[in-house]
């Protein structure tokens, strides 16, 4: 039996943007665009009339704001997720969303990659929670951290996840505060699958991440032998840092 599709509803008041959203939600599998919104207002309106699941909301919109739309949501109880994808960067900001509930928050610009995260792991906890099943603390924690975000049952793993085996990278708990184990894990993969020394540009592009967030990364498996760097000097302009995994032998101990 095929699952019904979660229902999408975006509340965004650019029209590219919502162009955007829109074919990116579609273009992952058990998901469909229920709506669009040109602001929280209408936003509202339309979560009232279509019922949808999710909602992925901008911050910056005229006629209520994301933050005061989430406000109402969550005043009047409505059972709907929310989803923020924004501009909006400063603390005060990403902490009441954070405090309203939502499922994830997303910094613009983004990529396809990171929409796509946050999307299938939302779909794994909302299958969880609606299958009844009692939650273990350990299947919660899993949950929570987002360690099996893409994984549903039956499911095989993405590819980043099946080309690290996971006794090669440390629990979410050992990491240094503000990397993530998913995000870590991706990276490895990335480089493993390359054939040549990868740039941190080129490994943000290919994760999804801005490059000084990439940087983070590869310099904690730099420190940690994972990495090497192997230092390009072009011919004008300062030297490029590029970086290759180094493979290990088979029973060798982890990060």
């Amino acid at each position: 039996m095929t699952e019904t599709a979660i229902r999408v509803l975006l509340v965004e008041d650019d029209p590219m943007v919502q162009e955007v959203n829109r074919q990116f939600v579609e273009r992952v599998p058990g998901f469909e665009v229920a709506g669009i919104a040109a602001s929280g207002t209408e936003g509202l309106r339309m979560i009232r009339e279509l019922s949808p699941e999710l909602v992925i909301l901008d911050v910056f919109m005229p006629s209520l704001n994301g933050l005061e739309t989430l406000e109402r949501l969550r005043a009047e109880q409505v059972p709907v997720d929310v989803i923020a994808i924004t501009a909006a960067k400063d603390a005060a900001t990403i902490q009441a969303m954070l405090r309203g509930g939502v499922a994830d928050y997303i910094i613009k610009p983004f990529k396809f990659e990171r929409v796509k995260q946050a999307l299938e792991h939302y779909r794994e906890r909302r299958r969880r929670m609606l299958a009844g099943e009692e939650v273990t603390q350990e299947g919660l924690d899993r949950l929570l951290q987002g360690r099996e975000a893409g994984i549903t049952a039956g499911d095989e793993p993405s590819a980043a996840s099946r080309s690290v085996p996971a006794a090669e990278l440390p629990e979410p708990a050992e990491l240094p505060k503000g990397l993530n184990a998913i995000t870590l894990r991706q990276i490895v993969a990335i480089l493993r699958r390359s054939n040549t020394a990868l740039s941190a540009e080129e490994v943000a592009d290919g994760v999804g991440l801005a490059r000084v967030t990439a940087r983070r990364y590869l310099d904690y498996l730099e420190k940690n032998g994972r990495v090497k760097i192997d230092i390009r000097y072009g011919g004008v302009g300062r030297p490029v840092n590029r970086y290759a995994y180094i493979e290990f032998p088979p029973g060798h101990s982890s990060i």
